[in-house]
């Protein structure tokens, strides 16, 4: 009796033991947390809405919208004081460069890209985004309160537009269109409120001359879009509106765009409302020490209209057989070449690139020239190393620009005028003087010979975040396809895609010979109390 059960002791301890333990592990590794529902109110929904029209002074006819500015400082005082200490009328700020590149002043007025390469010299097209009034050229006083436009971004009847080519200007009597009539103040002024995601979008959905072309993750589909394309914004899911994120206190603004931006503080972050542990699951909020949220919950951007990917400028300037500007269209409908721009190359549903990222870029500045090809126009920080890095998704826009070919610095170009015969490319097609009059605007030399060159932007994606079922699954990571997301992301160890042949088989030949000698010690124990 005693030997029957000494050998079932040792059939429990030698097999059934392990193989509990070993399902214990996987079933309860492999367990998930259910995450907490997460109930949010939407600000426009708890703020009360003051009633404009009861105003007296919004009575009067404004001639001038100007006119109507300083009507809303009469009530609203210092509001300008706070809005002229603001990027987004400064379109520059005092900022720290990384790598020890010192303490320069930039922003979106002096910074080059490489969609239009930059605003200075082309005003009237690019100061249409601006909060102001009338910035056509060096002469606007930054100091004057009446030039702030008010109702760019606290109209909320829909109806407020500036027109194009006007340098942030509305129309006048003299030069409406259908498209762009003289606005009613009136209405609009009696109909104001808090910043609809319509008056953000009127800007940050058109960057690059028209919708999705730069950021690739904001658009005017948006506005009404299912929670597919964005769970925050969509109409049938939160209605959210951008300052539900980016919070504003004294007119400023949270958030950053790194095209412009520099230095890691004044973010708008995901944890401010889902906290560093949203998943109830200690295994996947590990992750947040080295993984954005933004990297699994934004698997595709461009979900609803495709985005500019390439931009060669250097095939630009091409006519017809009549000398006529020349459109040309992609399979898709959108413009593959224009005479005026060059050639584009759209996409949609984009699987993002993926880069350490720490909150902090540099700049290629007036002045920086050429050492690497392609160029980076801003450069993205990070490492693994680095404890302030994440892994963020990002879209790249690749390009060919125009550069100085004696001085290798990246050049400005005036693109726009109001009509032909100014020198701008737009209108007379003609490179040589359309750069010697970008560069003189901005007092930098120019030797008179130019040539293109490759560069990249670096736009880290924060919008168009996925319902849960349709995030990153951990083996769309975890895995040693080539197809991998993080198959290209170097310099660490990621589990499930990197690996030592001679660890590994070291490794499974431990586990083989362990398992191997604790049968045979079994077996010799069982034959040793038979004798």
């Amino acid at each position: 009796m005693n030997n029957i059960l000494q050998k079932i002791t040792s059939f429990l301890v030698v097999l059934v033991l392990p193989a509990l333990v070993i399902f214990a592990t996987v079933h309860f590794g492999n367990k998930r947390g259910i995450p907490e529902k997460f109930e949010y109110q939407n600000r426009a929904d708890i703020e009360k809405k003051v009633d404009h029209a009861e105003f007296e002074i919004l009575q009067q006819e404004f001639k001038r919208p100007q006119d109507l500015t300083a009507a809303c400082l009469s009530c609203h005082n210092k509001r300008d004081d706070e809005l002229m200490a603001s990027a987004h009328w400064r379109w520059e700020r005092e900022t720290t460069l990384p790598n020890g590149r010192g303490t320069v002043t930039i922003g979106k007025k002096n910074l080059i890209n490489n969609f239009c390469a930059s605003a200075e010299s082309n005003n009237g097209s690019c100061m249409r985004c601006h909060i102001g009034y009338d910035w056509k050229d060096k002469t606007f006083d930054f100091e004057d309160p009446t030039n702030l436009d008010c109702l760019v971004c606290h109209d909320n009847t829909d109806t407020y537009k500036k027109r194009k080519g006007g340098a942030g200007m509305p129309s006048t009597a003299e030069n409406a269109t259908a498209e762009f009539p003289v606005p009613d103040y009136n209405y609009v002024a009696q109909n104001v409120g808090k910043p609809l995601k319509e008056n953000c979008g009127f800007c940050h959905f058109h960057g690059g001359g028209g919708n999705n072309v730069k950021h690739g993750d904001l658009e005017e589909a948006m506005l009404n879009c299912s929670r597919y394309v964005d769970v925050h914004m969509a109409k049938a899911g939160q209605d959210m509106s951008c300052n539900d994120c980016h919070l504003t206190e004294r007119h400023n603004i949270t958030g950053r765009a790194y095209s412009v931006s520099s230095e890691n503080n004044n973010r708008a972050y995901c944890e401010s409302c889902h906290t560093n542990t949203p998943h109830n699951d200690k295994v996947i909020d590990m992750h947040n020490h080295k993984v954005a949220c933004q990297t699994c919950h934004i698997p595709i951007y461009a979900k609803a209209n495709p985005t500019v990917m390439y931009w060669d400028w250097s095939v630009a300037g091409r006519t017809d057989e009549n000398g006529n500007k020349i459109t040309e269209y992609d399979v898709n409908h959108k413009y593959s070449y224009l005479s005026i721009k060059g050639k584009f190359v759209w996409d949609d549903n984009v699987k993002p690139d993926y880069m350490w990222f720490n909150g902090t870029a540099d700049h290629f500045l007036y002045g920086d020239t050429i050492s690497e090809i392609p160029v980076k126009i801003n450069t993205l920080m990070g490492s693994y190393e680095d404890q302030d890095s994440k892994i963020w998704p990002v879209k790249i826009h690749r390009g060919k620009q125009p550069f100085d070919v004696e001085t290798k610095e990246i050049v400005n170009v005036n693109v726009f005028a109001e009509k032909p015969g100014q020198g701008a490319f737009w209108e007379d097609l003609r490179w040589d003087t359309a750069i010697q009059i970008g560069m003189a605007y901005v007092g930098r030399y120019y030797s008179g010979q130019h040539d293109f060159v490759s560069t990249e932007m670096f736009w880290p994606l924060n919008h168009q975040v996925s319902p849960k079922e349709h995030t990153l699954k951990c083996t769309d990571c975890h895995t040693r396809s080539e197809d991998g997301r993080l198959a290209n992301l170097a310099g660490f160890y990621l589990p499930g895609r990197d690996y030592a042949k001679g660890v590994d088989y070291t490794g499974f030949a431990i586990i083989i010979i362990s398992l191997l000698g604790v049968v045979l010690h079994s077996v010799m124990r069982i034959v040793a109390r038979k004798n």
